[in-house]
Protein backbone atom coordinates (compact mmCIF):
# COMPACT_ATOMS: atom_id res chain seq x y z
CA UNK A 1 0.00 0.00 0.00
CA UNK A 2 1.36 3.62 -0.78
CA UNK A 3 0.98 5.97 1.72
CA UNK A 4 -1.07 8.84 0.88
CA UNK A 5 -0.47 12.61 2.55
CA UNK A 6 -3.56 14.49 3.34
CA UNK A 7 -3.60 17.54 1.27
CA UNK A 8 -4.79 19.89 4.15
CA UNK A 9 -1.31 19.27 6.06
CA UNK A 10 0.86 20.45 2.92
CA UNK A 11 1.42 24.07 2.40
CA UNK A 12 2.86 26.20 -0.73
CA UNK A 13 5.15 28.71 0.10
CA UNK A 14 5.21 31.84 -1.27
CA UNK A 15 8.23 34.12 -3.26
CA UNK A 16 7.87 37.04 -4.85
CA UNK A 17 4.64 37.44 -6.28
CA UNK A 18 5.24 39.79 -9.75
CA UNK A 19 8.35 36.56 -10.54
CA UNK A 20 5.27 34.30 -10.90
CA UNK A 21 7.08 31.10 -12.51
CA UNK A 22 10.75 33.04 -13.50
CA UNK A 23 11.94 32.68 -9.58
CA UNK A 24 15.03 31.50 -10.24
CA UNK A 25 16.55 34.63 -11.45
CA UNK A 26 16.89 35.52 -7.43
CA UNK A 27 18.75 32.01 -7.48
CA UNK A 28 22.57 32.92 -8.22
CA UNK A 29 22.21 36.41 -5.70
CA UNK A 30 20.31 34.49 -2.98
CA UNK A 31 22.66 31.68 -2.68
CA UNK A 32 25.30 34.19 -3.05
CA UNK A 33 24.11 35.75 0.02
CA UNK A 34 23.45 32.62 2.19
CA UNK A 35 27.54 31.63 1.40
CA UNK A 36 28.19 35.34 2.84
CA UNK A 37 25.80 34.93 5.76
CA UNK A 38 27.32 31.38 6.79
CA UNK A 39 30.98 32.07 5.58
CA UNK A 40 31.20 35.10 7.50
CA UNK A 41 29.56 34.47 10.72
CA UNK A 42 31.36 30.84 10.92
CA UNK A 43 34.89 32.78 10.19
CA UNK A 44 33.81 34.77 13.25
CA UNK A 45 33.24 32.15 15.22
CA UNK A 46 36.45 30.45 14.72
CA UNK A 47 38.59 33.92 15.08
CA UNK A 48 37.21 34.24 18.37
CA UNK A 49 37.27 30.33 19.70
CA UNK A 50 40.76 30.07 18.59
CA UNK A 51 42.50 33.80 19.57
CA UNK A 52 42.88 33.82 23.57
CA UNK A 53 43.12 37.87 23.41
CA UNK A 54 39.21 38.00 22.07
CA UNK A 55 38.02 35.73 25.50
CA UNK A 56 36.57 39.13 26.40
CA UNK A 57 33.12 40.25 27.38
CA UNK A 58 32.84 41.71 23.97
CA UNK A 59 33.62 39.52 21.60
CA UNK A 60 32.02 36.27 23.33
CA UNK A 61 28.56 38.68 22.93
CA UNK A 62 29.72 38.97 19.37
CA UNK A 63 29.92 35.02 19.21
CA UNK A 64 26.42 34.34 20.49
CA UNK A 65 24.96 36.75 17.98
CA UNK A 66 27.22 35.07 14.93
CA UNK A 67 25.77 32.03 16.36
CA UNK A 68 22.38 32.84 16.23
CA UNK A 69 22.85 34.61 12.48
CA UNK A 70 24.31 31.47 11.24
CA UNK A 71 21.13 29.52 12.82
CA UNK A 72 18.63 31.68 11.26
CA UNK A 73 20.91 31.01 7.77
CA UNK A 74 20.22 27.24 8.17
CA UNK A 75 16.57 27.93 9.29
CA UNK A 76 15.39 29.33 6.02
CA UNK A 77 18.06 28.18 3.49
CA UNK A 78 16.26 24.70 2.36
CA UNK A 79 12.88 25.86 1.56
CA UNK A 80 14.22 29.80 0.36
CA UNK A 81 16.78 27.55 -2.14
CA UNK A 82 13.97 25.70 -2.69
CA UNK A 83 11.56 27.93 -4.49
CA UNK A 84 14.16 30.18 -6.42
CA UNK A 85 16.24 27.17 -6.97
CA UNK A 86 14.13 24.39 -8.03
CA UNK A 87 10.77 26.01 -8.11
CA UNK A 88 9.80 23.74 -5.54
CA UNK A 89 7.46 25.32 -2.38
CA UNK A 90 5.93 22.49 -1.00
CA UNK A 91 6.30 21.84 2.74
CA UNK A 92 4.68 19.47 4.75
CA UNK A 93 2.67 21.16 7.95
CA UNK A 94 4.62 19.55 10.76
CA UNK A 95 7.82 20.67 8.56
CA UNK A 96 6.54 24.25 8.68
CA UNK A 97 5.96 24.33 12.39
CA UNK A 98 9.38 23.12 13.30
CA UNK A 99 10.63 25.76 10.63
CA UNK A 100 8.80 28.49 12.47
CA UNK A 101 9.27 27.75 15.96
CA UNK A 102 13.11 27.74 15.15
CA UNK A 103 12.60 31.14 13.36
CA UNK A 104 11.10 32.88 16.08
CA UNK A 105 12.59 31.31 18.78
CA UNK A 106 16.02 32.05 17.29
CA UNK A 107 14.85 35.71 16.68
CA UNK A 108 14.16 35.57 20.28
CA UNK A 109 17.51 34.84 21.27
CA UNK A 110 19.35 37.43 18.71
CA UNK A 111 17.00 39.81 20.24
CA UNK A 112 17.98 38.97 23.91
CA UNK A 113 21.96 38.89 22.90
CA UNK A 114 21.22 42.44 21.28
CA UNK A 115 20.64 43.64 24.71
CA UNK A 116 23.33 41.64 26.26
CA UNK A 117 25.67 43.90 24.20
CA UNK A 118 23.74 47.16 24.93
CA UNK A 119 24.36 46.46 28.71
CA UNK A 120 28.40 45.37 27.49
CA UNK A 121 28.35 48.62 26.47
CA UNK A 122 26.86 50.82 29.08
CA UNK A 123 29.48 48.51 31.34
CA UNK A 124 32.67 49.49 28.81
CA UNK A 125 31.48 53.48 28.91
CA UNK A 126 30.08 53.69 32.49
CA UNK A 127 32.82 51.92 34.61
CA UNK A 128 35.58 50.75 32.20
CA UNK A 129 38.19 49.88 35.57
CA UNK A 130 35.89 46.94 36.55
CA UNK A 131 34.36 46.18 33.67
CA UNK A 132 36.22 42.91 32.97
CA UNK A 133 35.43 42.51 36.77
CA UNK A 134 31.99 42.61 36.30
CA UNK A 135 31.03 40.80 33.05
CA UNK A 136 33.43 37.64 34.10
CA UNK A 137 33.03 34.33 32.03
CA UNK A 138 30.59 33.30 34.30
CA UNK A 139 28.82 35.94 34.46
CA UNK A 140 28.28 36.26 30.57
CA UNK A 141 27.53 31.95 30.61
CA UNK A 142 24.76 32.43 33.00
CA UNK A 143 23.43 35.54 30.86
CA UNK A 144 23.69 33.23 27.88
CA UNK A 145 21.99 30.43 29.23
CA UNK A 146 18.80 32.32 30.32
CA UNK A 147 18.56 33.87 26.99
CA UNK A 148 18.81 30.26 25.65
CA UNK A 149 15.95 29.31 27.91
CA UNK A 150 13.57 32.14 27.60
CA UNK A 151 13.91 31.92 23.75
CA UNK A 152 12.67 28.33 24.09
CA UNK A 153 10.04 28.42 26.33
CA UNK A 154 8.52 31.53 25.32
CA UNK A 155 7.99 30.12 21.69
CA UNK A 156 7.27 26.27 22.66
CA UNK A 157 3.61 26.33 22.88
CA UNK A 158 3.29 28.28 19.57
CA UNK A 159 3.50 24.68 17.54
CA UNK A 160 1.07 23.10 19.37
CA UNK A 161 -1.34 26.10 19.44
CA UNK A 162 -1.12 26.32 15.66
CA UNK A 163 -1.40 22.58 14.64
CA UNK A 164 -4.93 22.10 16.73
CA UNK A 165 -6.35 24.45 13.95
CA UNK A 166 -7.93 23.03 10.63
CA UNK A 167 -6.92 24.69 7.46
CA UNK A 168 -9.72 24.34 4.87
CA UNK A 169 -8.99 27.89 2.91
CA UNK A 170 -6.23 28.80 0.78
CA UNK A 171 -2.81 26.88 1.51
CA UNK A 172 -0.86 29.71 -0.08
CA UNK A 173 1.49 31.27 2.34
CA UNK A 174 3.10 34.62 1.57
CA UNK A 175 6.34 34.33 2.60
CA UNK A 176 9.63 31.56 1.37
CA UNK A 177 9.42 30.31 4.72
CA UNK A 178 6.98 29.43 7.79
CA UNK A 179 5.84 32.48 10.27
CA UNK A 180 3.22 32.58 12.56
CA UNK A 181 1.05 34.99 11.39
CA UNK A 182 1.30 33.74 7.94
CA UNK A 183 -0.32 30.61 9.23
CA UNK A 184 -2.86 31.58 11.50
CA UNK A 185 -4.05 33.55 8.91
CA UNK A 186 -5.19 30.80 6.84
CA UNK A 187 -7.30 28.87 9.99
CA UNK A 188 -10.81 28.05 9.90
CA UNK A 189 -11.19 28.85 13.13
CA UNK A 190 -11.31 31.74 16.20
CA UNK A 191 -7.59 32.15 15.67
CA UNK A 192 -7.82 34.79 19.36
CA UNK A 193 -6.21 32.60 21.62
CA UNK A 194 -3.23 32.24 19.24
CA UNK A 195 -3.29 35.90 18.37
CA UNK A 196 -3.32 36.95 22.04
CA UNK A 197 -0.30 34.33 22.87
CA UNK A 198 1.59 36.09 20.37
CA UNK A 199 1.21 39.27 20.98
CA UNK A 200 2.31 38.46 24.82
CA UNK A 201 5.25 36.52 23.31
CA UNK A 202 6.36 39.43 21.63
CA UNK A 203 6.22 41.54 24.58
CA UNK A 204 7.53 39.16 26.80
CA UNK A 205 11.21 39.04 24.62
CA UNK A 206 10.85 41.79 21.53
CA UNK A 207 9.39 44.66 23.74
CA UNK A 208 11.15 44.27 27.28
CA UNK A 209 14.51 43.77 25.01
CA UNK A 210 13.67 46.90 22.93
CA UNK A 211 12.64 48.60 26.36
CA UNK A 212 16.17 47.39 27.61
CA UNK A 213 18.28 48.95 24.98
CA UNK A 214 16.81 52.32 24.16
CA UNK A 215 17.36 52.59 28.39
CA UNK A 216 21.10 51.45 28.22
CA UNK A 217 21.53 54.16 25.08
CA UNK A 218 20.36 56.92 26.65
CA UNK A 219 22.58 56.02 29.86
CA UNK A 220 25.23 55.52 27.38
CA UNK A 221 24.59 59.04 25.77
CA UNK A 222 24.86 60.50 28.89
CA UNK A 223 28.00 59.31 29.74
CA UNK A 224 29.47 59.99 26.18
CA UNK A 225 28.12 63.54 26.56
CA UNK A 226 29.85 63.60 30.10
CA UNK A 227 33.53 63.51 28.76
CA UNK A 228 35.15 66.73 28.29
CA UNK A 229 37.63 66.00 25.46
CA UNK A 230 36.10 65.92 22.27
CA UNK A 231 38.31 62.51 20.52
CA UNK A 232 37.45 60.99 23.80
CA UNK A 233 33.84 61.13 23.84
CA UNK A 234 34.06 59.88 19.95
CA UNK A 235 35.94 57.16 20.89
CA UNK A 236 34.00 56.34 23.77
CA UNK A 237 30.59 56.44 20.87
CA UNK A 238 32.31 55.20 18.29
CA UNK A 239 32.64 51.76 20.23
CA UNK A 240 28.93 51.14 20.05
CA UNK A 241 28.46 51.97 16.22
CA UNK A 242 28.76 48.37 15.27
CA UNK A 243 25.82 46.89 18.23
CA UNK A 244 23.57 50.25 16.70
CA UNK A 245 23.45 49.11 13.28
CA UNK A 246 22.76 45.99 14.48
CA UNK A 247 19.83 46.87 16.82
CA UNK A 248 18.57 49.09 13.20
CA UNK A 249 18.69 45.89 11.09
CA UNK A 250 17.03 43.65 13.56
CA UNK A 251 14.19 46.17 15.20
CA UNK A 252 13.43 48.08 12.20
CA UNK A 253 11.86 45.38 9.95
CA UNK A 254 10.55 43.93 12.80
CA UNK A 255 8.91 46.45 13.58
CA UNK A 256 7.38 47.15 10.39
CA UNK A 257 6.76 43.45 9.30
CA UNK A 258 4.36 43.32 12.98
CA UNK A 259 2.22 46.33 11.97
CA UNK A 260 1.52 45.18 8.72
CA UNK A 261 0.97 42.33 9.66
CA UNK A 262 -1.73 43.50 12.13
CA UNK A 263 -2.97 46.49 10.86
CA UNK A 264 -2.31 46.25 7.34
CA UNK A 265 -5.13 43.81 5.67
CA UNK A 266 -4.97 46.22 2.20
CA UNK A 267 -1.63 46.72 1.68
CA UNK A 268 0.42 45.26 -0.99
CA UNK A 269 1.18 41.57 -0.20
CA UNK A 270 4.59 42.67 -1.39
CA UNK A 271 5.02 44.68 1.68
CA UNK A 272 4.93 41.92 4.07
CA UNK A 273 7.31 39.84 2.30
CA UNK A 274 10.28 42.34 1.40
CA UNK A 275 9.92 43.56 5.12
CA UNK A 276 9.94 39.46 6.16
CA UNK A 277 12.81 38.89 3.64
CA UNK A 278 14.79 41.99 5.22
CA UNK A 279 14.47 41.00 8.46
CA UNK A 280 15.08 37.52 8.54
CA UNK A 281 18.00 37.59 5.40
CA UNK A 282 19.86 40.72 5.70
CA UNK A 283 21.21 41.02 9.32
CA UNK A 284 23.16 37.54 8.87
CA UNK A 285 24.98 38.85 6.18
CA UNK A 286 25.12 42.43 7.48
CA UNK A 287 26.62 42.04 10.52
CA UNK A 288 29.32 39.87 9.86
CA UNK A 289 30.67 42.53 7.38
CA UNK A 290 29.89 45.36 9.78
CA UNK A 291 31.82 43.58 12.87
CA UNK A 292 34.86 42.90 10.69
CA UNK A 293 35.31 46.18 9.28
CA UNK A 294 34.85 48.28 11.96
CA UNK A 295 36.17 46.15 15.01
CA UNK A 296 40.03 46.40 14.98
CA UNK A 297 41.09 43.30 16.36
CA UNK A 298 38.68 40.90 14.31
CA UNK A 299 39.87 42.55 11.16
CA UNK A 300 43.24 42.38 12.06
CA UNK A 301 42.71 38.81 13.26
CA UNK A 302 40.73 37.77 9.64
CA UNK A 303 43.50 39.36 7.48
CA UNK A 304 46.42 37.36 9.39
CA UNK A 305 44.54 34.18 9.13
CA UNK A 306 44.01 35.05 5.04
CA UNK A 307 47.78 35.74 5.22
CA UNK A 308 48.43 32.42 6.49
CA UNK A 309 46.28 30.61 4.34
CA UNK A 310 47.91 32.35 1.35
CA UNK A 311 51.15 31.06 2.30
CA UNK A 312 50.53 27.73 2.70
CA UNK A 313 48.93 27.48 -0.77
CA UNK A 314 52.38 28.55 -2.58
CA UNK A 315 53.39 25.94 -4.94
CA UNK A 316 56.20 23.46 -4.05
CA UNK A 317 58.63 25.69 -6.73
CA UNK A 318 58.04 29.00 -4.86
CA UNK A 319 59.15 27.55 -1.58
CA UNK A 320 62.08 25.74 -3.43
CA UNK A 321 62.88 28.92 -5.22
CA UNK A 322 62.34 30.83 -1.33
CA UNK A 323 65.23 28.70 0.50
CA UNK A 324 67.28 29.05 -2.13
CA UNK A 325 67.12 33.07 -1.76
Amino acid sequence: MVATTNISEIFLLGGIPDLDDNQTVLAFPLFLLYIVALFGNSTILVIIKREESLKQPMYILLAMLALTDFGVSLATMPTVLGIFCFNYNQIPLDLCLTQMYFLHALAAMESGVLVAMAIDRLIAIWDPLRYVSILTHSVIGKIGLVILLRSLCVVFPVPFLTKRFPFCKSHVLFHSYCLHQDIIRLACADTTVNSLYGLVAVLMTKGIDSMFIIISYIMILKAVLSIKKNEARLKAFNTCVCHLCAVLLFYIPLIGLSVVHRFGKNASHLIPILMADIYLLVPPVINPIIYSVKTKPIRRKIVKVFRFSMMHRRTPADGVAAIKT
